[in-house]
């Protein structure tokens, strides 16, 4: 046997033994108490162990809730709830929302990847970063923005002499100004998945169009967009989930304007009847659950419709927009104005004033508010010292873990790996509120050997941000894995090195920049996260992401929009501190570098 140039020499012992790529199984086979499986299986063991308690046993106890209360299962009790009038009528209003706010996602973010992947637009980067801004910031956030940008003391519109009459009703506290805001909010998940898609668009293909006399027009319509329909359905399938479950728009405009829907009466409820409602809560967190999975088995049959499957090649040229480049990239750069900057300066606009509806000048610009949300309002201290310990111990927790479990994934087969795969993603796809309910049903009675529960502490919070983090975490780190070579790994293994000294010096030093972006993202996502969070916080546990909301319910317009101004630069800041990692990553593992 020869050894070939990708043969290994390791230390086994005090030897030095040549490790041959076509090594025959049986030879491997008598090493194996060298190659520490035993390690293997205790860490599958605490994977498993780890996501079957955080997402699938609370998943489990959501559904016997809904279906099962102390005197058994009753059908009689499930038809009553199922078919009262509020919630039909919220059940009707979801699904009309999120059908239409991700028809408005789907045109969005398929012109957007168009233009940003097919054309020689200048200044395309910072575009991108723009048009994935809004999808980084709290969705309460956006929300307020655009609620003061266009309310009769909008600080902006009011100097123009633009804004709205007093006393007149305010046009987003209704269904369509949920769908719109939806719809926009949603656009750049479409944007990823498009974007993907063109990436591996063939160029044969669209130079053979253009030899055969075919334009621009013609070669999109007919050929790139059926080939790349997968990409649009599958960011098709992400809006709806993300517009069905999104409490922070739902609630901001929802409430106040009386559109019900699924989520925001799941809220409503929670506080108006507590605990003694659980079961019902669990049957409407249920129902949503369902919906929710069959907007995603229709998208992705739809997808497979007359799918093209063609080979990855070099990318297509650059389409030159000539004499149609101002006024498309004009009107491009018009979109961040109306529906970024606008909503945003508004927001800051308020935050600026002493009492809101007052205009922005000299006489009433003042820095107090921010003052107060940051040193002297101590329900917002708090909170933030909240969201900050536990999305810095998510965070703690969770990269370990996905380190892993990608290691698990990327090169280990079987149904174990199958079964984590499912399990961790599952928790992320089902809106945050139904993580919510059945984290609220699982530690709320007394838990073995501590005799308490934990609702109504920081700790239930905890548990539901990692099971509901976990696959975003994920995410970076198994492309990370997708550009390393196992042979390190192997000689190691070989040598006699045990799992966890193989994840410690191998594989986490080769994963660092997927790591620190794996870090990035769920730090960001989590430190203002109001999806899972705003049925678990209590007297004792409060968080960042609800109180824009509290604050806003409470009059304290003015404070609230402090706060979600400081939520903005600090995204800011970390999406700009990012892409100084950016050459070191793999390729789309930030989604807002182009």
């Amino acid at each position: 046997m020869k050894p070939s140039a990708k043969n290994s020499q390791i230390l086994l012992g005090s030897n030095r033994v040549t490790v041959y790529n076509n090594m025959p199984k049986r030879l491997f086979w008598t090493l194996r108490p060298e190659l520490g499986l035993g390690g293997e299986r205790a860490l599958l063991l605490a994977l498993v162990l780890f996501v079957g308690v955080l997402s699938i046993a609370p998943l489990a106890r959501l559904a016997y809730a809904a279906l099962v209360t102390n005197d058994g299962f009753d059908l009689d009790r499930i038809v009553d709830v199922l078919g009262g009038r509020r919630v039909l009528e919220a059940t009707v209003n979801t699904i009309w929302i999120a059908v239409s706010a991700t028809l408005i996602s789907t045109v969005l973010g398929t012109i957007a990847a168009l233009l940003c992947n097919l054309t020689d637009m200048r200044k395309r980067s910072l575009w991108v970063f723009g048009f994935m801004l809004p999808l980084m910031i709290p969705p309460q956030v956006i929300a307020l923005a655009w609620v003061q940008a266009f309310s009769p003391a909008s600080p902006l519109l009011g100097i123009l002499g633009w804004s709205l009459p007093p006393g007149m009703r305010h046009p987003l506290y209704s269904m369509g100004g949920i769908i719109l805001l939806l719809g926009l909010y949603n656009g750049p998940l479409v944007f990823l998945s498009v974007r993907a898609s063109l990436q591996r668009l063939p160029a044969s293909m669209i130079e053979a169009a253009h030899a055969n006399g075919a334009g621009h027009r013609a070669a999109t319509l007919d050929i790139i967009l059926p080939l790349i329909r997968s990409g649009i359905f599958a960011g098709a399938a992400l809006a709806f989930v993300s517009a069905i479950g999104n409490f922070g728009i739902q609630a901001m405009l929802g409430i106040p304007g009386r559109v019900p829907t699924l989520i925001t009466l799941i809220y409503r409820r929670l506080n108006s009847y507590g605990t003694s409602a659980l079961n019902d809560m669990a049957l409407l967190a249920l129902l949503l659950a369902v919906l929710t999975v069959g907007g995603m088995t229709l998208t992705a049959w739809l997808g497979r419709q007359g799918d093209q499957r063609v080979e990855t090649a070099q990318r297509p040229p650059r389409i030159a927009l000539g004499r149609w480049g101002l006024p498309i990239v004009g009107i491009a750069w018009l979109y961040h104005l109306i529906f970024l900057m606008l909503p945003l300066s508004a927001l800051f606009g308020t935050a600026l004033v002493r009492g809101y509806g007052q205009p922005v000048n000299f006489e009433t610009i003042t820095f107090q508010n921010f003052s107060n949300a940051l040193f002297y309002h101590e329900g917002i201290r708090d909170a933030f010292l909240t969201s900050l310990w536990v999305t810095l111990t998510t965070v703690a927790v969770l990269i370990p873990v996905a380190v892993a479990l990608g290691y698990v994934l990327t090169w280990r087969q079987g149904c174990i790996a199958q079964f984590l795969r499912m399990a961790s993603e599952m928790a992320y796809a089902l809106p945050g509120i139904i993580i919510g309910v059945a984290m609220i049903l699982f530690f709320l009675r007394p838990l073995p050997f501590i005799g308490t529960g934990l609702y109504g502490t920081v700790w239930v919070i905890l548990a539901a941000y990692m099971s509901n983090f976990l696959a975003l975490a994920l995410r970076p780190i198994l492309g990370g894995y997708a550009q390393l070579d196992r042979g390190l790994d192997e000689a190691a293994q070989l040598a006699g090195a045990g799992i966890f000294a193989r994840l410690r010096d191998i594989v986490l030093p080769s994963l660092a920049p997927a790591v620190m972006a794996s870090a990035i993202l769920v730090f960001m996502t989590a430190i203002n996260e109001i999806q899972t969070s705003v049925l678990l916080v209590s007297s004792r546990a409060q968080t960042i992401g609800p109180m824009i909301i509290f604050l806003e319910e409470a009059g304290s317009s003015t404070l609230a929009a402090a706060v979600g101004c400081l939520m903005v630069v600090m995204v800011l800041v970390l999406m700009s501190g990012s892409l100084l990692l950016g050459n070191r990553l793999p390729e789309g593992v930030l989604p807002w570098r182009d």
